[in-house]
């Protein structure tokens, strides 16, 4: 039986994998699309949209229907909407097929997510289920890299919907795994559906992830960005009233007093931020600073998923003797370390410098992020816990989600800054635009890497300061070890330690 639930976990890798490509990869077919599909602006954006706000509004609903029906079906039945989903993206005739096709896989990726994740709780409990996050989180973090890879090599040689059959096989061998290696899970039948707090939830997720991305697009005073940023904030509010007095809750709110699950959520949402605002970062880099197609730029990402699975190795060593506090806060230290000296970047380095620090930024997300996300996860498992694995799993996942969308858009905001107060003065609008655009103007190269640089320079410091900040908060308030460890292994209530 042992034996079988790695095997198992080796499934739920297969199927994450998928997930982790789809990040990327449609990035690396917009341009093609753009011409095939005769897709605007607006509909190229919504490719991207239609996919992160369904993806938004459906992770608690996720969870809470994984804890009243069990996992196993739940999850098999979303991986396979995924996959059809993925067949219905590569064959879409229209630019309004694609989008719905987007939606749909973001329905499959909000259950997929937190409902793999709360199934780890169940299979791996105590000290087991800290290697187990690893490999969760390296699996979904292996396919951001590999999406642009796999995506550009296929785009080269097929035509555009090959990038989205990619996901095909592995659906198919995910599902077959998992049906047969994943334990039947038992659910709570009888367990209340809270419809306001679902409403609620995902109206005001919906918002605020909608109103941050228009933030990135169009600036934060846009009406577009503040109106509904303003309005989510007011709808997850209200959400949070609402959950203090409903008789069945969809989520626990008294989750947030246990320490293991306050401060795992707030690091695992600062990494996010941190590994988001990196991802956004490192392939304008590469592609102004070395012209590098999606080929190129997904091939130089592959040293921070290189450190970030050396980290996951070596950090399960070092936990097990001085704990998560440490292991966390040395992993932020680390992503801190690595993103000053990337701050020092100059236009004159080449590549093989980027691969040090990188590489350092990866490690650091190996040590930090499986840590605090273990810690949080022994809080929903613990001895007199609600035992509701999937909605906190879900609830882990939704903050996250809002963390790398705010890093994106903050970090692209100091990025923008920075690009242009160094910009000599009356540039064509393309080169005020971005780097990737403004190098291809004749005469303009020099200036532009140099005002990107400096603009990065900017934003690293700002990740470095989240990253010391993680660090700080890691070492006076995360707890050594998870709570459900300590209560199974002393017999006493849990403190924070």
């Amino acid at each position: 039986m042992a034996v079988r639930r790695w095997w198992a976990l080796g499934a739920l890798a297969v199927a994450l994998l998928a997930f982790g490509l789809d990040v990327t990869v449609l990035s690396v077919a917009l341009p093609t699309l753009a011409l095939d599909l005769h897709a605007s602006t607006s509909q190229l954006q919504w490719f991207s949209n239609a996919y992160t706000l369904v993806l938004a509004a459906g992770l608690l609903p996720a969870g809470l229907l994984g804890d009243r029906f069990g996992p196993k079906k739940l999850l098999i039945s979303a991986l396979t909407l995924f996959g059809l989903a993925s067949l219905g993206c590569a064959y879409a005739s229209s630019a309004g097929m694609l989008i719905a096709a987007r939606a749909v896989l973001g329905v499959g990726a909000a259950f997929l997510v937190p409902l793999s994740m709360s199934v780890l709780t169940e299979m791996f409990p105590g000290r087991e289920r800290g290697r187990a996050i690893a490999v969760w989180s390296a699996a979904m973090a292996v396919g951001i890299p590999l999406g642009p890879v796999v995506g550009g090599w296929l785009l080269d040689n097929f035509w555009w919907g090959s990038a989205f059959l990619i996901n095909v096989p592995l659906v198919a061998v995910g599902v077959a795994l998992l049906a047969w290696l994943l334990p039947e899970l038992p659910g709570n039948p009888g367990q209340r559906i809270d419809v306001g707090g679902i409403l609620l939830s995902s109206a005001g997720l919906v918002a605020v992830t909608y109103g941050l991305v228009e933030a990135g697009d169009r600036g934060w005073g846009a009406p577009s960005a503040l109106v509904p940023m303003i309005a989510g904030a007011g709808l997850i509010t209200t959400f949070v009233a609402w959950q203090r007095r409903a008789a069945h809750p969809l989520v626990d709110v008294g989750l947030f007093r246990s320490p293991g699950f306050r401060w795992g959520s707030v690091l695992a949402t600062l990494a996010s931020f941190a590994m988001m605002g990196a991802m956004f970062l490192l392939p304008q880099y590469f592609q102004a600073m070395f012209a590098t197609d999606a080929l190129g730029t997904g091939l130089r990402l592959l040293p921070l998923v290189g450190g970030l699975l050396a980290g996951v190795q070596i950090a399960d060593r070092v936990r097990r003797k001085f704990g998560a506090k440490v292991v966390a806060a040395l992993g932020f230290l680390l992503m801190g370390a690595g993103l000053v000296t990337g701050a020092f970047t100059g236009t004159g380095d080449g590549y093989s410098f980027v691969v040090i620090w990188v590489s350092l930024v990866g490690l650091g997300l190996g040590f930090a992020l499986p840590s605090a996300m273990d810690i949080a996860m022994g809080a929903l498992v613990a001895p007199g816990s609600p035992g509701r694995s999937g909605v906190g799993s879900a609830l882990i996942q939704a903050l996250r989600q809002v963390g790398g969308t705010l890093g994106v858009t903050i970090l692209g905001t100091v990025l923008n800054a920075g690009y242009r107060d160094r910009l000599p003065g009356n540039v064509p609008g393309p080169v005020r635009d971005g780097a990737v655009s403004g190098v291809r103007f004749p005469g303009m190269a020099g200036p532009v890497r140099s005002a990107f640089v400096h603009g990065m320079s900017g934003t690293l410091w700002v990740c470095a300061v989240v990253a010391v900040v993680g660090a700080i908060l890691a070492a006076v308030f995360l707890p050594r070890t998870a709570e459900d460890v300590v209560q199974a292994e002393s017999g006493h209530e849990f403190v924070a330690g």
